[in-house]
């Protein structure tokens, strides 16, 4: 086939056939179809879209390029969570082992943080000793034994979606509706899951600033999962700020491990972050009873299972086991992950109510510190980070604390409480707090 004639054919708006579709990403994949060449091809994409034959076929064609999971002998329902990306989104650590000790298997597959926001893997390499490059077999049976694992995507699982992602995040065609879906389905299709919830994060904070974009992502994703045969569902969720009052990696593990173990020398959990929690929990509960051929649950009961399964310790020792299983020092996490000495306040400036918070900007200011990466080579800082203590819809009086920031020296912390200066918007009056899920498919 003619590789130019086939972006041709897509830029002009044409639909391309199955055949077409494999030229393109197997020929990338072996290297044959040079990175010029792909970008073109993405950017027509980007400009004109897919149909939905199309898309299908393209996650189908990711899923194929790589190694898949074989999780047949895993008698567990299989469900697993993906998020659209967020500032401070740490839900998978909490989920995974919440799920886990209710009888729910939970295997995930991990990306590292790029741009302004977080990536989980960062967070659990945060952990002095923990592997999350497991073999595909050596993963299957943490699965069968302890209802859940982490792993890093490797280079043998879905590379077409490795070498296309990356060309994604240089081109500007990142933003891209069934780039976005073929690129989270393969790699969930490849973790051999029964179901799926997905949290489309809306706000400043999320690539889909605005809620019809996101109900957009969030109709197309739970469309390609069922039409890869999985139980699916979305919520849409504000990401307007940070979730949870941690924003870091090792800060942000730190306020996992006090969220599952509640200890009386523990912060309460961030309102907005247990909410969430709640809330996906009890759908990928209620997905995985789906999958096993059940009704669909009442939430009520469920519900209480969740809280209970943490109040007892039952939760929190299963993040312990899968630690440990992986290679971490879970004394760590009992003693808290270290943080960067170097601490700055940042107070506000002025007294009023915090009426708008921008998440991008935290994200970016994370940065600045050493904690995020703008491109995938870069080395990231696990000690530093930010704690917040107010969050939208909060009253302060000028010079009251709004967060803590943790850096590696005084120019990359002054620089960051600058940016989270021109981050937080303080004004007169009250606002009502914003509603976290703003929408379900």
């Amino acid at each position: 086939m003619n590789t130019v004639e086939i972006i041709k054919k897509k830029r002009d708006g044409g639909s391309l056939s199955p055949q077409e579709l494999r030229h393109m990403i197997d020929g990338f994949t072996a290297g044959e179809i040079p990175d010029y060449q792909m970008s073109a091809f993405l950017m027509a994409i980007y400009f004109q879209g897919m149909e939905k034959a199309e898309a299908r076929e393209l996650v189908i064609l990711m899923v194929n390029s790589g190694a898949t999971v074989d999780l047949k002998n895993v008698d567990l329902p299989k469900v697993d969570k993906h998020s659209t990306g967020g500032i401070g989104d740490k839900t998978t650590l909490i989920l995974a082992p919440l799920l886990a000790s209710c009888g729910v298997a939970y295997p995930t597959i991990s990306g590292r943080g790029l741009g302004h926001t977080g990536g989980t893997l960062d967070k659990l390499e945060s952990i002095p000793g923990f592997d999350c490059y497991l073999s595909t077999k050596r993963f299957a049976e943490l699965l069968s034994t302890v209802g859940l694992g982490f792993l890093g995507q490797t280079e043998e699982i879905c590379p077409a979606d490795r070498k296309i992602y990356a060309l994604r995040d240089v081109t500007g065609t990142v933003e891209s509706n069934p780039l976005i879906v073929a690129s989270i389905m393969s790699k969930k299709l490849a973790e051999g899951i029964d179901g799926i919830v997905f949290d489309v994060k809306c706000g400043s904070g999320a690539f889909m600033k605005d809620e019809p974009r996101a109900r957009s992502l969030a109709q197309a994703l739970v469309e390609a999962a069922k039409a890869a045969g999985k139980q699916a569902s979305a919520l849409i969720s504000s990401m307007d700020g940070s979730l949870g009052w941690a924003v870091g990696n090792a800060i942000e593990v730190n306020e996992c491990v006090a969220y599952l173990r509640r200890g009386p020398q523990d912060a309460a959990p961030n309102p907005r972050l247990h909410e969430l929690i709640m809330e996906l929990a009890t759908e990928l509960f209620a997905v995985a009873e789906l999958a096993r051929g059940k009704k669909r649950p009442n939430p009520g009961p469920i519900r209480e299972m969740l809280e209970e399964a943490i109040a007892s310790g039952k939760a929190y020792s299963k993040l312990l086991e899968i630690v440990s299983l992986q290679g971490g020092d879970t004394s760590a996490l009992d003693e808290g992950l270290p943080l960067s000495s170097k601490k700055l306040t940042f107070t506000a400036p002025r007294s009023g109510t915090i009426q708008a918070i921008n998440g991008e900007k935290i994200g970016f200011a994370l940065i600045e510190l050493g904690g995020g990466r703008l491109k995938k080579s870069d080395k990231v800082d696990p000690g530093v980070g930010f704690w917040f203590e107010k969050e939208m819809g909060d009253r302060v009086e000028k010079g009251d604390k709004i967060a803590q920031i943790y850096a590696k020296d005084a120019k990359s912390a002054e620089k960051a409480r600058t940016m989270l200066e021109e981050a937080f918007s303080i004004t007169n009056g009250s606002i009502e707090k914003p509603s976290l899920i703003l929408g379900r498919i």
